[in-house]
């Protein structure tokens, strides 16, 4: 019996593996339009379509990214200034592809612009401090969206929404979890609404990488500032050793726990632009695979247990 199981599993891989092999024909006519591509994933995914083909329209939120970019890219890749907080600049490049792309629309959107600090226990934190992040990370995914959808309607294109292991399980205080499950519940309702239309809406899930959102020195600059600014109750309730021990676990275990090679991401967002049968959800990294989404599905109390905080 355990063999017969085995047996259907193994084919159900080798399925899936030979569906998700084809591409989409007509690159050289495939707009793509990419947010946060200064660094990380969405540097390396405008690299990588743009030596596939496909034309890619890349939002830079400084101009040392714009330039960085058209340097190292082909004349198929435009590269313009981007501030997803910012409505007037979303509407200024929502009306720039428009009159790029013409009847043909726009072939993909993919929301991966996002920050990560301040992240903090919650009661180190103020409103200003969630909706700086809010206006980033999930505002901006929502505006970005809504801003060319239509150009995504007249093509039969996708939306990728760039989410998070957070979105699934919440281990950590501030706004960080909270953007990243109004990206998933954005996802899904989207992805609902858009089906008659045609439309894709894809999710990937990265787990932990080595990219700005994982920078150790940025985070304990951050939590350092966070914490001075406290009231000495507040210090008092978590003891004088709480922030030194925050520091090293911000150190040495996330910078352990964090996979250097990008393309893993990179190659499922690729995919989930190019595929002919691209999937609903993308789950990248080891840890997002065996540990995170695992626990996600966890009872509350073991998941409780395994997140306590033992500093």
């Amino acid at each position: 019996m355990f063999l017969y199981i085995l047996a259907l599993v193994v084919l159900y891989y080798v399925y899936r593996w030979i569906s998700e092999m084809p591409r989409v024909p007509d690159k050289g006519n495939k707009y793509v339009y990419i947010t946060g591509c200064d660094t990380g994933f969405g540097n390396l995914l405008a690299r990588h379509l743009d030596q596939l083909g496909f034309r890619v329209i890349a939002g830079c939120y400084s101009e040392k990214g714009e330039e960085d970019l058209k340097k190292s890219c082909s004349e198929r890749l435009t590269a313009t200034h981007l501030d997803v907080a910012s409505k007037d600049s979303v509407a200024k490049v929502a009306a720039f592809i428009k009159d790029i792309v013409g009847a043909r629309g726009l072939w993909a959107v993919v929301n991966n612009a996002g920050v990560a600090v301040p992240s903090a226990p919650c009661d180190w934190l103020t409103i200003d401090d969630y909706t700086s992040m809010l206006n980033v990370n999930l505002n901006g995914v929502i505006a970005v969206t809504l801003s060319v959808l239509p150009l995504i309607k007249k093509a039969k294109g996708r939306v990728v929404n760039v989410a998070s292991v957070f979105g699934r399980v919440s281990p950590t205080g501030g706004p960080y979890t909270v953007s990243k499950y109004g990206v998933e519940a954005f996802n899904d309702s989207l992805r609902i609404n858009m089906q008659m239309f045609g439309v894709k809406v894809l999710c990937i899930e990265p787990g932990f990488f080595k990219t700005n959102v994982t920078n150790s020195d940025l985070h304990s600059k951050t939590v350092i500032a966070l914490w001075e600014r406290l009231p000495q109750e507040v210090k008092d309730d978590y003891g004088p050793d709480y922030l030194n021990n925050s520091l090293k676990l911000l150190k040495n275990e996330v910078e352990k726990m964090s996979d250097g090679d990008l393309m893993k991401v990179v190659s499922c967002m690729e995919h989930a632009v190019s595929a002919v049968r691209p999937r609903t959800r993308y789950s990248a990294g080891w840890d997002a695979k065996f540990f995170w989404l695992p626990l996600s599905y966890m009872p509350t109390w073991l998941f409780d247990y395994i997140m306590k905080p033992r500093l």
